[in-house]
């Protein structure tokens, strides 16, 4: 455990600032050039009864080849945010800044990745990941090409030999190795991942963390991962982002410092994970009493907090 403090929580490194609270494990930071921002971002949706607020005054810079994750209740507007932030959402008001140039659309610097994988049942996995590629009418050499990447991007996440497989002869979990390989094929800057692993039982959804980690890690990427899975949030990113409030925005924050694999530091990630959890359970009971109303639902408030502990 070299280099790593014996408490996750560093206090002397610990800051506050903007109403979010940033943790370090004692490792030192480096600092990354920023690769995705958005300043004052605010996304409202018209409905017969007004406007809907999905989150509001977002500031967020995720750095080149850093994992982020936003975790948050349901409903807390992190799948409206990952969606405006990779492009397919306009946002009401600021603005978000790929590599410093204004996001005005779908960039192909970027690909997405949800929780349905979204295959195309007449086409094999080969050329369901050769659909992420955009080509019109190419000649024999580029359809070459194309089914060669299409094959590397399959091995890489251990589907070599699967190439001729339709959507129904896959598992869950192979289908959602299909999708993150049509996803890698384009060479993106950035992966934006919507709960990818969320339909997937706990083995599958695993072996899919572990495979996730290792990829990012040797090929750099830059990812966005939305989770309400606390686990998977400590057990994958470098930093975790809380969404919560009324309106919705950035609640608070963890930098995560604790070297891969997490598994080898239970205590770490024990520690780190209550910390986070705590916090959680907070939001959820703020936004339970400002739902409700009432003054006895801060005995529940309480309690909530309390078995956090």
């Amino acid at each position: 455990m070299s280099g790593v403090t014996p408490a996750v929580v560093d206090r002397a490194a610990s800051t506050r600032h903007a109403g979010r609270n940033t943790i370090h494990a004692g490792v030192v930071q480096h600092p990354r050039q920023p690769a995705l921002e958005a300043r004052a971002l605010t996304k409202r949706y018209a409905t017969g009864r007004g406007d809907c607020v999905a989150y509001s005054g977002v500031d967020l810079t995720v750095h080149r080849g850093e994992l982020l994750c936003l975790l948050g209740a349901s409903g807390c507007g992190k799948s409206s945010l990952l969606l405006t932030l990779a492009g397919l959402y306009p946002a009401t008001a600021g603005e978000v800044r790929l590599d410093g140039r204004r996001v005005e659309g779908p960039d192909p610097r970027m690909s997405l990745i949800f929780q349905d994988a979204c295959l195309l049942p007449w086409l094999d996995a080969r050329h369901n990941v050769a659909f992420g590629l955009k080509f019109d009418q190419p000649s024999h050499g580029a359809r070459r090409d194309l089914m060669e990447r299409s094959d590397e991007a399959l091995s890489r996440v251990g589907l070599k030999g699967f190439e001729a497989r339709y959507p129904y002869q896959l598992s869950g979990g192979m289908a959602q190795r299909v999708a993150l390989a049509r996803a890698l094929v384009r060479r993106p800057e950035i992966l934006c991942m919507d709960e990818p692993f969320g339909a997937l039982d706990a083995i599958t959804r695993l072996e899919m963390q572990q495979l996730l980690r290792v990829l990012i890690l040797e090929q750099s990427y830059t990812a966005l991962l939305v989770t309400h899975d606390l686990d998977e949030a400590v057990l994958l990113a470098d930093r975790v982002v809380l969404m919560g409030g009324t309106p919705s925005g950035i609640f608070k924050e963890w930098t995560i410092d604790i070297p891969h694999p997490r598994e080898e530091y239970p205590k770490l990630v024990g520690e780190i994970r209550l910390e986070i959890l705590r916090e959680l359970a907070q939001v959820c009971a703020d936004r339970r009493i400002r739902s409700t109303g009432g003054d006895a639902l801060s005995q529940g408030k309480k309690r909530v907090t309390e078995g956090a502990r």
